[in-house]
């Protein structure tokens, strides 16, 4: 699938090389398999909800990245690395990172037997930018200024300004590609490696292979059951009794358990997930720097690390850039543990003696463990925090970004443009903590479009010392994303991006039984 168009040089610092993680698997259950046709298994994801849906651009769960990746195609995919390759596009240039030249691949179809042309390629990512869709990724959509087809299989897309991460970017689950003028996806006509079969949100997804897919020998499963099990050792018991083949989320306490069977194993991926301690910046009483810096001082990341994810995570340093990624600034001083430099900036800060409420939640992994370990040391400097534990179910809609003190969950994206652009930029939807910084926003605007790797890596170098030193937001640890399978499975490999090997696993897959 290699083209000489889709260079290194080409696609200057989409890139992400990293340490990925590995396969984790009893002595006695290694062996070596060969892709075989054939199987049906069943997967266990985290959620499901009456909300699910099989419109990418709307995707909010895993278990929707999941089902998408299974029906639908995009333009490029990443390899384990996080790699952009050619997928639906055949190449895919630009020669100053603003305008982009793609040239699609020939042959390909639709579950209905339509062929792919460039028309499908307009539409779907156009409508990204329609507010009546409600696409996740409006956000990210304002940078197409122009996308128009210039032949049944080529089309030009024109950026606001320059972008290199592009090919990377349109890789991603919500960008993938939907039939011109597709309004009603209940039919799900994608041109991905299953076809659907049967969808019941909230409750499963069955899909079946699709023999005209459009990559050769692929995919190697007959079927697929999607189902959601919210509840993490009842996801395990599922496995490890044989009702389940494949889990996500597994709890670091819960890893013993799986490798002392020897039917079963666990894929550890390395990556840039993180659960945050939101400190509002734009609303009292928590918007001075120093209770800012003063919350930072108090999480002890070692004991965060070992007591809540089993040394399953990386310490990191209140930026979203994990050590792993090629931008990261290894020479930021580690903020660590530090009760007088806490209680130096508390008592500078106008909050000591105030009691203040802290929202955590299931539904941001560690939250609430984390929430405990931040309240314990705040005791010990005169910071009275009190935990509300609220529940899972609407926590996102209900509690997220709506308090001073909150925790979010940050899901890895392949590029830092990607993370910095939705969570960090002044107007981003998602900017958690509602922090301004305009020399940020220059840095991020210019980081995008720099073709030059050592010169971007300085701009993000500098924004991920601004994040540090001056958003309000706390990042203790990188979690690692673990998976729990039956070793019948084969194909399991660790990806960064994401749990079910970045939510790609189905047409890679094998069951060797």
């Amino acid at each position: 699938m290699s083209d000489p168009l889709f260079s290194r040089r080409d696609l200057i610092g989409s890139g992400v090389a990293m340490s990925t993680g590995g396969i984790i698997l009893p002595a006695s259950a290694a062996s070596a398999s060969r892709p075989r046709k054939g199987g049906r298994i069943r997967v266990a994801s985290t959620s499901t909800s009456t909300a699910d849906t099989l419109d990418p651009a709307k995707g909010a769960l895993n278990t929707d990245y999941v089902r998408h990746f299974m029906l639908y195609s995009g333009l490029t995919e990443l390899d384990r690395a996080l790699n952009p390759r050619p997928a639906l596009a055949e190449t895919m240039v630009s020669r100053d990172q603003m305008l982009w030249y793609v040239r699609l691949r020939k042959g390909v179809t639709f579950h209905n037997g339509k062929s792919l042309t460039s028309a499908d390629v307009v539409f779907s990512l156009l409508r990204h930018k329609d507010p009546r869709v409600g696409s996740k990724m409006a956000d990210i959509a304002r940078q197409f200024a122009q996308i128009r087809a210039t032949g049944p299989l080529e089309l030009q897309i024109r950026l606001v300004g320059p972008n290199a991460d592009l090919p990377a970017i349109l890789a991603q689950s919500h960008f993938l590609i939907v039939s011109d003028g597709q309004k009603d996806f209940r039919a799900a006509n994608g041109t991905g490696p299953f076809r659907l079969a049967q969808f019941r949100p909230g409750i499963r997804t069955l899909v079946r292979r699709n023999p005209n897919f459009w990559k050769p020998g692929k995919p190697y499963l007959d079927e697929i059951e999607l189902i959601g099990i919210p509840d993490e050792v009842s996801r395990v018991n599922a496995l490890l009794s044989g009702d389940v083949h494949l889990i996500n989320a597994v709890n670091p306490r819960s890893t013993r358990r799986i490798l002392a069977s020897p039917a079963h194993g666990i894929v550890e991926a390395k990556s840039g997930l993180y659960t945050n301690l939101i400190i509002r910046q734009d609303r009292l009483p928590t918007s001075s720097p120093h209770f800012n810096a003063a919350i930072k001082y108090l999480l002890d990341r070692p004991i965060i690390n070992r007591a809540l994810f089993r040394n399953y995570a990386t310490i990191a340093n209140d930026h979203p850039i994990p050590p792993s990624h090629p931008y990261y600034r290894a020479d930021l001083p580690q903020t660590q543990l530090d009760l007088d430099r806490a209680k130096w900036h508390l008592q500078r800060s106008g909050v000591a003696g105030m009691r203040l409420p802290i929202y955590a939640s299931p539904a941001a992994e560690g939250s609430v463990d984390m929430a405990s370990v931040l309240q314990e040391y705040g005791s010990r400097i005169g910071l009275n925090l009190s935990v509300n534990r609220v529940p899972a179910d609407g926590y996102w809609s209900t509690h997220w970004m709506k308090h001073p003190l909150g925790f979010g969950n940050s899901n890895p994206r392949p590029t830092a443009d990607m993370i910095f652009s939705l969570f960090y930029k002044s107007d981003a939807t998602w900017n958690e903590s509602g922090w301004k910084n305009p020399r940020f926003d220059r840095l991020l605007l210019e980081a995008r479009g720099e073709s030059d790797q050592t010169k971007r890596k300085q701009l993000y170098g500098e924004m991920q010392g601004l994040v540090r030193q001056y958003c309000g937001s706390a990042i203790p640890v990188f979690i690692s994303l673990l998976d729990g399978h039956d070793r019948r499975i084969k194909g399991l490999y660790p990806v960064p991006l994401g749990g079910f090997m970045g939510y790609t696993f189905a047409e890679h897959v094998w069951w060797d039984g």
